[in-house]
């Protein structure tokens, strides 16, 4: 069977959806199976160029689709949506199977906020689809109450524990050091997080942070040396892999306080390395972490972040019981072998028409 994949491009765009895309398309598991390739529908860049890119895409598009059986089409809230509906009409023309994997942390209040018009094409994009895969069970819910569909299943991000393995260490010596991964900027709570260190060093001078991650770099950077934290807090930027491993092994905690999340891959990286986790009560996050290997606040509670980075900096038992729980638990919820073969299932069920 030949799978497709659509979705932003490995090369020119950035974050947990293009990981989830290149984890599949690179699955062993998966590839005993399917022949599977990857689409570039979207990069990242100015506007205009986006939707240079975005227009021969699908040009691109219309030449090569029909050799393939089977559409696994990941989106996210707005553009995304619309564009992924043009390519899911077009292989359902066709008679072609297709599946919608929905990543978009702000989905719902996206749908919310459009008029008739426009909720009527989400409203068709999701029927046509022969499978929805939504990132938690209380997404599913969410997606299921809201939308009319033909079949809903959950399907959880992986990590490759392996892969992480170089970056477990000991929280000895380490409990001060925290790290947030990702997209820097409002949504992800990157400031509420500097206000938080601000409160938090006047306990604790040695605490350290580093936001490694794109988007709004530079405003962050200003933001940090206008607060005097530069000696508290490093803003490196967009990371490679290697340097993600050399920081994970660093820290004792992964932090993200995001104010709207589906199932972060970061958070799963975090647990694979061993480290507690700090983050917030949305999306998918309380179904991951709990009392038993995280803290997890109310998005934008200021206070409440920095006595959960205080806690941990004084707990080194803690952190590591909270370090060993996480470990264990990707291994055995979120392994990427365990959940691509959930997927495989998924993808023989809806070529063999079967009840999914």
């Amino acid at each position: 069977m030949k799978i497709l994949e659509n979705g932003p491009s490995e090369i020119h765009a950035r974050g947990g959806m293009v990981q989830v895309i290149r984890d599949i398309r690179e699955s062993g598991r998966l590839g005993q199976e399917f022949e599977i390739d990857s689409f570039p529908s979207y990069i990242d860049g100015r506007l205009p160029v986006r939707l240079l890119y975005s227009v021969c895409g699908y040009l691109r598009f219309l030449l090569c689709y029909r050799k393939y059986d089977l559409f696994h089409i990941h989106t996210a809230e707005r553009g995304s949506t619309f564009r992924k509906n043009l390519y899911l009409r077009t292989v359902k023309r066709a008679g072609k199977k297709a599946v919608i994997h929905v990543h978009g942390a702000e989905y719902l209040a996206f749908y919310d906020s459009l008029g008739g018009r426009r909720k009527g094409i989400v409203d068709g994009f999701f029927g046509r689809a022969d499978l929805v895969l939504a990132l938690s069970d209380g997404w599913k819910r969410e997606l299921e109450g809201r939308f009319s569909m033909k079949a809903c299943r959950t399907l959880y991000n992986g990590v490759d524990t392996e892969k992480l393995r170089p970056a477990v260490s000991e929280p000895e010596g380490r409990r001060n050091v925290f790290l947030m991964l990702g997209r820097l900027g409002e949504r992800k709570g990157t400031y509420d997080l500097i206000d938080a260190m601000e409160l938090a060093v006047r306990q604790n001078p040695e605490l350290g942070l580093c936001l490694a991650g794109d988007g709004e770099v530079e405003k962050v950077r200003a933001l940090v040396k206008e607060k005097g934290l530069d000696k508290n807090i490093s803003v490196p930027g967009w990371i490679d892999e290697d340097e993600k491993l050399r920081y994970l092994k660093d820290a004792a905690t992964v932090v993200l306080p995001s104010y709207h999340e589906g199932l972060p891959v970061a958070i799963l990286e975090g647990m694979a390395a061993g480290k507690a986790i700090i983050s917030t009560v949305v999306g998918a996050i309380p179904e991951v972490v709990g009392e038993e290997n995280g803290i997890l606040v109310k998005p934008g509670d200021v206070p409440a972040l920095a006595e959960a980075l205080l806690r941990c900096s004084r707990d080194t038992e803690g952190l590591r019981n909270m370090g060993e729980r996480n470990r264990e638990k990707a291994e055995q919820r979120f392994g990427i072998r365990r959940i691509h073969r959930q997927l495989a299932g998924y993808y023989r069920q809806v070529m063999e028409k079967e009840d999914v």
